[in-house]
């Protein structure tokens, strides 16, 4: 059953879907992950990872966007998230992203975004979105730069600390 109003959006390889207390396990295990996790925010135990998930799907509530559970379009099982994140505090809409192990280095991040960010232009609207990175996470950083984006400046996240904002292509760009 699904927690939110978000669409279902497919993709060649992906489905971005509204996350389902089913995907709960495996990002909590992502969560956890000491080598992962620094790269999204900070290492959390269960009960933390399940106040960010149940923060997720307020956030869904209160903007009507947020991250999508990207799932096997076969399996239904939860490989990663991505979409919109824009909580207090937040410079502007980032566009972000996360594939769990297992899933990486097969495109399914790049897919996910990209289907995210068309949906942020051409259903909601949106003008500009940003990916906020940490210094140091090359892979976000390749990725970033593979959809278009580029490195606009370093700024003070308040949950994060220093981090890297990069400007994605508007909507007129047609990615």
């Amino acid at each position: 059953m699904g927690l939110t109003n978000a669409p279902v959006l497919k993709s060649d390889r992906v489905i971005l879907r509204g996350p389902q207390m089913a995907d709960f396990d495996a990002f909590s295990a992502f969560h956890a992950d000491p080598d992962r996790a620094p790269g999204f925010g900070p290492v959390y135990r269960r009960d933390e990872s399940w106040r960010w998930f149940a923060l997720n799907i307020g956030h869904w509530h209160i903007h009507g966007y947020g991250y999508f559970t990207i799932a096997d379009p076969v399996t239904d099982a939860p490989i990663g998230i991505s979409g919109i994140w824009n909580p207090d505090g937040w410079p502007e809409p980032e566009l972000g992203w996360v594939v769990y192990a297992g899933h990486e280095g097969k495109g399914i991040a790049f897919e996910a975004a990209t289907r995210a960010r068309k949906w942020a232009y051409e259903d909601l609207g949106f003008t500009t979105l940003t990916s906020n990175i940490v210094p140091g996470n090359i892979r976000s950083i390749a990725l970033a730069e593979r959809l278009g984006a580029t490195y606009e400046r370093t700024y003070n996240n308040v949950h994060m600390g220093e981090d890297l904002l990069y400007r994605h292509p508007g909507p007129e760009a047609r990615t």
